[in-house]
């Protein structure tokens, strides 16, 4: 896995080893979900609720964000992005935080620009973390999901609207927006 362009392209992360622990990202899906935010990244606060090895936080620092914070309940998964972040050099603009996504958006106070949502499949994560969205996302804010094929999601979360759903393969995007009437 490799951060793909930006100021830390090519640079190579680490992950964490299992499938049950973690499932990374391809490049492919990747790529499609950064060229939907292309424009949308720069100067703008991200938050990586599901953080993994912090391949998607790290592309979106990687890319101009102005910071990301970085949530993950595993303590080695914490280890593996704060490794990853010092790698790219971007640790100086990134939060990592040890700690329930759920209790997260439940506490924080915090308002994100572009929230990325990719939790293990098959929980009901997802949709679960949608719904505690109400007061997290700024005005013309994003929130960009990672899916299984299919998977049901709301036509609004947290007063959020779907604005579209994009398929790779077994994998899906779905992007709500804030300020989007359909």
């Amino acid at each position: 896995m490799r951060v793909i362009t930006g100021t830390a392209r090519g640079c190579t992360l680490l992950t964490l080893s299992g499938d049950d622990v973690v499932r990374p990202t391809t490049d492919r899906v990747k790529e499609a979900m950064f060229s939907i935010l292309q424009f949308e990244l720069e100067g703008r606060r991200v938050l990586d609720l599901f953080g993994g090895c912090g391949q998607l936080g790290i592309e979106a620092l990687s890319r101009g964000a102005a910071e990301c914070t970085f949530v993950d309940r595993d303590k080695q998964a914490v280890a593996v992005i704060q490794k990853n972040l010092a790698h790219t050099g971007l640790a100086d603009r990134a939060k990592v935080l040890y700690t329930d996504s759920f209790a997260f958006l439940k506490m924080t106070p915090a308002v994100f620009d572009i929230v990325l949502l990719d939790p293990p499949y098959g929980a009901g994560l997802l949709q679960q973390a949608l719904a505690l969205l109400q007061g997290r996302v700024a005005p013309g804010g994003v929130v960009m999901c990672e899916l299984p094929l299919g998977e049901d999601l709301p036509e609004a979360a947290a007063g959020i609207p779907l604005y579209r759903r994009y398929k790779y393969g077994k994998t899906e995007l779905a992007v709500y927006r804030t300020g989007v009437e359909l």
